[in-house]
């Protein structure tokens, strides 16, 4: 019973109930109009039929008199199936016809009687039927005699009770049926709720892998599970990437700021001042590299939360591009590298600029740090139209990253120089992929020479929509 109490709280339900009822009305609607259609239908038939029987009687009295229009009316009334037929006096009593009686008052009328009125018939054994209903047309001859042409109306009434009886049943029928349908559509959907809620009760004790069922029939309820499910991911991606940035803020910085700590108590215990002031800017360049750490830390939580996304407009990336190649060129000839680039002109996306520019001097930053120590090492920058969309790549003939840790180099914090031996936070390609992530578009890497193990380098592709919106 409390099943049943939930199941008609569902609102699946309640539409199918809303539904079955307006479904009753309009059907109980439609058996009565065509009953009542069909009524007046025959009816109308009837009318016809007793006013050329009129006309053909009083035909007869015109043409051959009283004789005539008796012996008219008696042939027509020993026929099968024949009309009412009588003629009473000016009084109203009968003097002849096929008819016991009539109800009281009828013959009071001349013309159409104005509702259907009751009467008796003889039986073939010279008894009296029941009481019938029927419709007549009275007219008066000159003598003064009443002749009433009248027809029965049972067979309009009983073609009219067999629609109706007909159309119940149907109806019945269509009814239980439609209740049968309705508990079977609102029991699936309290399966299929009951499904959703149970999946929902473990993602909110925690278990954040669980997904909402899909059914794969593309209704309401796979298009609210699918929308979810990708929320899901999102926030399961985003916890991930806070537990991540947890653990690694007490890895990574822990060890600068014991170091920044040391490095201030040695400078209490210096006499030296030359010394001592040496120290406290290695504090201060320390100080600087956690402030850039957290700045960048602040940057990609903006991105990824889309704070910055009101800033976005169309920017010529074509532009930024050449700007970063020729700010970086002077970097680049320092660690003894080169630096070339290849820039498609006139190339626009919508964006935000200043994000789209640190995104390109971080990748530049990443190649000319990790290529420096390769011998003949050089960077490209590249700008050109795919058929997939529009590449942004920065291209380096260093060690590389192995296939198998090009997921985890876009996680925050993660360096694939364990020794830490270089500097940088591990966040560089974390912002790129937010910053992808803002613009609808892909990070991609692969190998620069797949071919050269020890020049095997890495090629990362900013991958921009076509059409960006």
């Amino acid at each position: 019973m409390s099943r049943f109490r939930v199941l008609f709280k569902s609102t699946a339900v309640r539409l199918s109930a809303l539904y079955i009822l307006l479904f009753a009305i309009c059907a109980a609607t439609l058996v009565f109009y065509v009953t009542a259609m069909s009524e007046r239908l025959l009816t109308g038939q009837i009318r016809d039929g007793v006013r050329q029987e009129v006309e053909q009687v009083q035909r007869a009295y015109d043409a051959g008199g009283m004789n005539l229009l008796l012996r008219t009316m008696e042939r027509r009334a020993r026929q099968p199936g024949a009309n009412l037929y009588i003629i009473a006096g000016p009084s109203g009593d009968i003097l002849a016809g096929n008819v016991a009686s009539v109800q009281p008052g009828v013959f009071e009328e001349v013309g159409w009687i104005s509702a259907p009125f009751a009467y008796q018939r003889y039986t073939d054994g010279g008894g009296v039927e029941r009481r019938h209903r029927a419709i007549a047309n009275i007219f008066v001859l000159d003598n003064g005699l009443r002749i009433l042409i009248g027809r029965d109306l049972g067979d309009p009434e009983r073609f009219r009770l067999l629609v109706r009886q007909a159309l119940m049943v149907a109806l019945a029928i269509m009814g239980l049926g439609a209740i049968i349908i309705w508990f079977g559509i609102g029991r699936n959907a309290l399966k299929r709720i009951d499904r959703m809620s149970d999946a929902s009760k473990k993602i909110m004790a925690g278990d954040l892998s669980q997904r909402l069922p899909v059914g794969g029939s593309g209704d309401e309820f796979d298009r609210l599970s699918m929308s979810l499910n990708t929320m899901l991911e999102r926030i399961e991606k985003l916890n991930e990437g806070l537990r991540q940035v947890s653990d690694n803020i007490a890895h990574d910085l822990k060890t600068p700021l014991t170091r920044l700590r040391n490095k201030a108590a040695d400078a209490l215990d210096m006499s030296d001042d030359n010394t001592r002031r040496a120290a406290l800017e290695g504090i201060i360049s320390e100080s600087d590299q956690l402030i850039r750490t957290f700045n960048a830390l602040l940057m990609i939580s903006r991105v990824e939360a889309g704070s910055v996304a009101a800033e976005m407009s169309p920017v010529e990336l074509s532009a930024i591009v050449s700007d970063s190649a020729e700010l970086y060129e002077p970097a680049a000839e320092e660690a003894g590298l080169g630096l070339s680039a290849s820039v498609e002109p006139g190339v626009e996306v919508h964006g935000n600029r200043e994000l789209i520019g640190q995104a390109i001097f971080n990748l530049l930053d990443n190649a000319i740090k990790y290529s420096s120590d390769t011998q003949g090492a050089e960077v490209s920058l590249k700008l050109a139209r795919r058929p997939d969309g529009i590449c942004l790549s920065v291209a380096d003939n260093g060690p590389g990253v192995p296939a198998d840790r090009r997921d985890d180099v876009v996680k925050r914090f993660v360096r694939l120089d364990e020794s830490r031996s270089k500097p940088g936070t591990g966040l560089g390609l974390s912002l790129v992929e937010a910053v992808m992530e803002l613009h609808n578009g892909r990070l991609e890497l692969s190998d620069t020479n797949p071919d050269k193990p020890e020049q095997r380098g890495l090629t990362v592709s900013m991958i921009f929509p076509a059409k960006a919106a």
